[in-house]
């Protein structure tokens, strides 16, 4: 079965762990668990296995459907200590500032795929990415969002992240503290409305900000700020290092998008994105699982 990943623990993959103690308790008079109370504990493991592995063919047979090279490789457990999150060196940094990365800090062979925007709302993006059980992270500016929330709605019951992308997309240093304070500040309160919960990252348009941005931004309760190592389009990956790889912690920058600004669709994309990470050896993790 697979380890790690999303698609293993939507509820019923307690199922040992659920009826296993009642069991046991019947022969703790004894001194320790009878036969009956072993074999319901050993019935109900290899159930829950047999189970993932269902849940693992439907998996691979989504793979052939989405026309994937291979099947994505499954991320590890989450960590159970969060890394500590720094300001990466040529970025802007002061106490009491939110971090600025580009990678997390980690030694597990994963990246993290990010959305900005919202533009484009393709249903087969959330179809495809559930049948892969594949996480992301989006990055919402309202001006195009607005329009239809309840896609994102639908995003966020999935378990993807929903994180802060300024309300009219501006450039934030060309802006007044008090015009950047609007832009984070009412787009933290639209999507706490929206979504039903107050976003904890966020990300300038175009990856430009100013000391002034992370002061606000931390005034308005953001507590990270994640830009990006590689860019993801539906043709091609731009990528942030002459050797053309991923690098473990990476965070992958793509878009809403369709064909109308590409030669192509949000799955053509997920799928240049997910063979190459395969190819290279990599999974795809849940951003929030490792801040």
């Amino acid at each position: 079965p697979p380890a790690g990943g999303a698609g293993t623990a939507d509820g019923e993959g307690g199922l040992a762990a659920a009826h296993a103690p009642e069991a046991l308790r019947g022969g703790l008079s004894a001194g320790a668990p009878g036969p009956a109370a072993l074999r319901l504990a050993g019935d109900a493991m290899l159930a829950h296995a047999e189970r993932l592995e269902r849940l693992e063919q439907r998996r691979i047979a989504a793979a052939r459907t989405w026309r994937l090279s291979k099947p994505p490789l499954r991320p590890p457990a989450p960590p159970k200590e969060r890394p500590t999150l720094v300001t990466e060196p040529g970025h802007i940094s002061g106490d009491g500032l939110p971090p600025v990365i580009t990678r997390v800090p980690t030694e597990d062979r994963v990246v993290f795929l990010t959305i900005d925007d919202g533009a484009e709302k393709d249903p087969k993006l959330l179809e495809m990415m559930r049948e892969l059980d594949i996480p992301y992270t989006a990055f919402l500016s309202d001006h195009v969002a607005r329009n239809d929330y309840d896609y994102f709605r639908r995003m966020h019951a999935d378990g993807h992240g929903i994180h802060n992308h300024s309300i009219n997309h501006r450039e934030m240093p060309k802006l007044s503290r008090e015009e950047q304070k609007r832009e984070i500040c009412r787009q933290q309160d639209v999507l706490e409305k929206e979504i039903g919960e107050r976003p904890t990252m966020f990300r300038p348009p175009y990856g430009a900000y100013d000391r002034t941005t992370l002061e606000v931004a931390a005034e308005c309760g953001v507590e990270l700020v994640p830009l990006w190592a590689e860019e993801a389009f539906v043709d091609r990956m731009e990528w942030g290092r002459g050797d053309r790889k991923f690098h473990p912690g990476d965070i992958i920058l793509t878009h809403f998008r369709g064909p109308n600004e590409w030669k192509g669709t949000m799955p053509d994309m997920i799928r240049l994105v997910l063979d190459t990470a395969t190819e290279q050896g990599f999974a795809l993790a849940r951003l929030e699982d490792y801040i």
